[in-house]
């Protein structure tokens, strides 16, 4: 592909660094990200997606935008509130970036529906931008079935953590965090509050686990769990290690088919 002086332009920070290069710059524009949950996490993390030049966005949420949204996410603004996520996150990354494809999937990702929309644009790479931890179970096992790199995180008060799959190379989100906790044990965002910045720190990690990858970059982070404590200022790397004997990336699996765990209370318990 021949680069038009636009986009010499735009991506010339990128083309300078020899880590990238033109032909950098080429995978990231033929890379294709999806990004379930436009809340918090997915919100950074599509900006920074579509400001590099990503190629292919999927965007997939089942909210409209409210009023406490827009403390945190800040792909939305307050002239979208009452509006469906994936139509205003789609026409701020539009309005961003021309080049980017933004493909919307304004429905609740299920058990019956994550394989379809993963393969739908055939994803290069999964990011999990939402507050449910059945969804999170979900996308795990959805990607490791359907060998596909995802950047696990959370967010919650003025802490966060985040964690890369790669398939074959490290854990998966299963093997540090077996299953779900019981319904209502953790506290979502909506009850106990969340830091505004958390998720543009760590949604904006995401985005860069998903640049190295397909840049074909060392440095992930698989084999490590990330957190960050926003009132210390520490991050922190934990290692984890693959488990041999996970149900659903061990050698002999007993997780086989895709299940819903249970509902989602409501919609806007699916992205931060």
């Amino acid at each position: 592909m021949n680069f038009t002086d636009e986009q010499l332009e735009r991506y010339s920070r990128h083309i300078i660094l020899k880590e990238v290069g033109v032909k950098g710059q080429q995978k990231l524009m033929n890379g294709k990200a999806l990004i379930i949950g436009a809340g918090g996490l997915g919100a950074p993390a599509a900006m920074y997606l579509a400001a590099a030049g990503v190629g292919t966005l999927g965007i997939a949420d089942a909210d409209t935008v409210d009023l406490s949204n827009l403390q945190r996410q800040i792909i939305h603004s307050t002239a979208d509130v009452g509006k469906p996520k994936t139509q205003s996150a789609k026409e701020t990354v539009n309005a961003m970036n021309s080049d980017v494809e933004v493909v919307t999937y304004q429905e609740l990702v299920n058990a019956a529906n994550i394989a379809d929309i993963i393969n739908d644009k055939n994803y290069d790479f999964i990011i999990d931008g939402t507050d449910n931890f059945p969804v999170k179970f979900l996308i795990n096992d959805a990607c490791v079935m359907l060998k596909k790199p995802f950047a696990h995180a959370g967010i919650i008060r003025f802490q966060g953590q985040l964690m890369t799959y790669i398939p074959g190379k490290g854990p998966c989100y299963r093997c540090a965090f077996r299953n779900p906790p019981p319904a209502g044990a953790v506290p979502t965002c909506r009850q106990a509050g969340v830091l505004g910045v958390m998720g543009g720190v760590i949604g904006t990690l995401q985005a860069a686990e998903a640049i190295k990858y397909f840049l074909g970059m060392d440095g992930l982070l698989t084999g490590s769990l990330l957190t960050y404590n926003a009132l210390t200022a520490e991050f922190r790397k934990i290692p984890l290690k693959a488990d041999d004997l996970c149900p659903v990336c061990g050698s002999t699996p007993s997780i086989t088919a895709l299940v819903d765990y249970e509902p989602p209370a409501c919609a806007d318990c699916v992205s931060n």
